[in-house]
């Protein structure tokens, strides 16, 4: 038996929604803040020079010591021709600068010795967790007590290690082991320097109205906190090193978009989203207090003579809040 068609009543049946009948995508506000002076700094310090500048800057610095040393050269041998004394007491001037320079390079030389000892540690521990290498493990808690050791306030660390690092027979204990007892109190160190570069560049853009005093106070605080870290763990770098330990992590950050601000960067930090409407200035202060905290978590990353084993990777948002709440408004919780 063959059935009829069927009737099916739509009268009551709900209309399909449309594409017309969805919300319009509201359009970011035209002033939220971005973090300019933060995002701006870091690109700035990541940027490579080109060939053709580097040519330009080498050829010009050849020639102004050139002309430095002539002119040094005729006014020695001039006041030797005039008066011997005079002559001889420049030379002398003239000997303690060049030992002065020879001393700075040394000390830069040196600066770039220990970062690089530190950045040979960090991967020869990486290698020895990825391939499980005891043996490799060993050597390389071995050379971190030799880097610390004429550390004092580590000493209490490294009899705790020693004791202990006996017990152990697999290469992510041993290297956990020796986080824990060794770099447990260099973390808290360079946290605290994280924490107070970021008060420093939310509070002097938030009150700061003055043109690039926002810029100004990103870069110092910046470079003066990686510095630091460097110098927490046992990296000590000079001015040429400092300056390339920056440029490592920021050319680090800038290539994996850290720098930029995402949605979920106002929400972690204090009474973000209430408070960047009430003032747009404090709102860029949150934002560059936030991309500093990014900065020294990178910092900590690169300067660090161990990979993260058993210890946590500091978290960005809580280092903001721990910074921030008090200075802009009370914390989610």
């Amino acid at each position: 038996m063959t059935q009829g068609p069927v009737l099916i009543d739509l009268e009551n049946a709900v209309s399909p929604v449309t594409p017309a009948d969805a919300p319009p995508v509201p359009d970011p506000a035209p002033d939220a803040p971005t973090g300019r002076a933060m995002q701006t700094m870091a690109v700035l310090a990541a940027r490579r020079p080109s060939r053709l500048g580097r040519f330009f800057w080498s050829a010009l610095l050849s020639l102004i010591g050139f002309a430095a040393s002539v002119m040094a050269w005729n006014f020695v041998t001039g006041l030797f021709e005039r008066n011997p004394v005079l002559g001889m007491v420049a030379l002398v001037l003239v000997g303690a600068v060049l030992l002065a320079a020879l001393l700075v390079a040394i000390k830069e030389l040196a600066a770039f010795a220990r970062l690089r000892r530190v950045d040979t540690l960090h991967k020869a521990a990486a290698a020895a967790i990825a391939t499980a290498d005891l043996g490799a493990a060993r050597r390389v808690t071995d050379r971190l007590e030799a880097l610390y050791a004429n550390r004092p306030d580590l000493s209490w660390g490294r009899e705790r290690f020693d004791e202990r690092k006996a017990e152990l027979f697999d290469a992510d204990g041993l290297l956990g082991l020796a986080e824990v007892e060794l770099l447990a109190p260099l973390d808290m160190a360079a946290l605290r320097e994280v924490e107070a570069a970021t008060r420093q560049v939310a509070m002097v853009t938030a009150l700061v109205p003055l043109a690039l005093a926002d810029l100004i106070a990103a870069l110092t605080a910046n470079l003066r906190m990686i510095r630091r870290i460097a110098e927490i763990y046992g990296g000590r770098s000079g001015t040429l090193g400092s300056w390339r330990v920056t440029r490592a992590v920021l050319t680090h950050l800038v290539a994996t978009g850290a720098v930029a601000m995402g949605d979920d960067m106002l929400h972690s930090i204090a009474g973000g989203g209430l408070l960047t409407k009430v003032s747009r200035r404090f709102g860029e202060g949150m934002i560059n207090g936030a991309l500093t905290a990014r900065v020294g978590v990178a910092a900590i990353e690169v300067c660090r003579p161990l990979p993260f084993v058993r210890a946590r990777r500091p978290s960005v948002t809580a280092l903001v809040k721990r910074s921030l709440t008090g200075l802009f408004g009370q914390g989610d919780g």
